[in-house]
């Protein structure tokens, strides 16, 4: 059966193991094997070491066949850092990736709510505190993220749900399904 990684920031959720365990399910169900990021770990009040997480991620990233990452803004207007650096390694190795944001407006609307931001008329460009340039190219996130998936004929699959709800609710996460599921040809036995 076809291998997917799941990434996202849900690893960082109170209820991460169930949530993982969630779209583990959710994976058999498309016919599909779900890797999680936190499989074979145990979460306890010992803080695990570092690289000891950073190794199963990368080898559970080389063992599967294409991944699905969870681009929900985390911490800020944009996706969570090591999401996006394991949709890059997945990418890099030639994998498919499919992908999908809670959040359903353009980058450039989260960061408007950022006072600091200015959009200089001469220039024709959203200015930062620091008088760098904001993207705006109508894009979920950063441009590097949404050409990715673009590179291999896909788009971030935007599906807005209630702000408490980003990180807990499937709904984009069961489209990324349906469409690996067809791009992958994986038969489910539906019909």
């Amino acid at each position: 059966m076809t291998r997917l990684y799941l990434a996202g920031p849900e690893v960082f959720h109170p209820d991460a193991l169930a949530l993982g365990a969630a779209k583990k399910q959710a994976c058999t169900r498309f016919g599909f094997v779900g890797l999680y990021p936190l499989d074979g770990s145990s979460i306890g009040a010992t803080p695990p070491d570092a690289m000891a997480i950073y190794d199963r991620c990368v080898a559970l990233m080389h063992e599967a066949d294409a991944g699905i990452f969870n681009l929900t803004p985390f911490r800020g207007p944009s996706a969570d850092v090591g999401t996006v650096l394991e949709l890059g390694v997945i990418a890099t190795l030639g994998k498919p990736v499919f992908a999908y944001t809670h959040a359903a407006g353009d980058l450039i609307d989260r960061l408007r709510r950022d006072p600091g931001l200015t959009f200089d008329a001469e220039s024709g460009q959203w200015i930062d505190e620091e008088g760098m340039s904001a993207e705006d190219f109508g894009l979920s996130d950063n441009l590097m993220l949404d050409g990715t998936l673009a590179r291999q004929g896909r788009a971030v699959h935007r599906v807005a749900v209630p702000d408490a709800e980003r990180f807990t609710r499937l709904d984009g996460f069961l489209a990324c399904l349906d469409e690996a599921r067809l791009a992958l040809a994986v038969s489910t036995g539906r019909t």
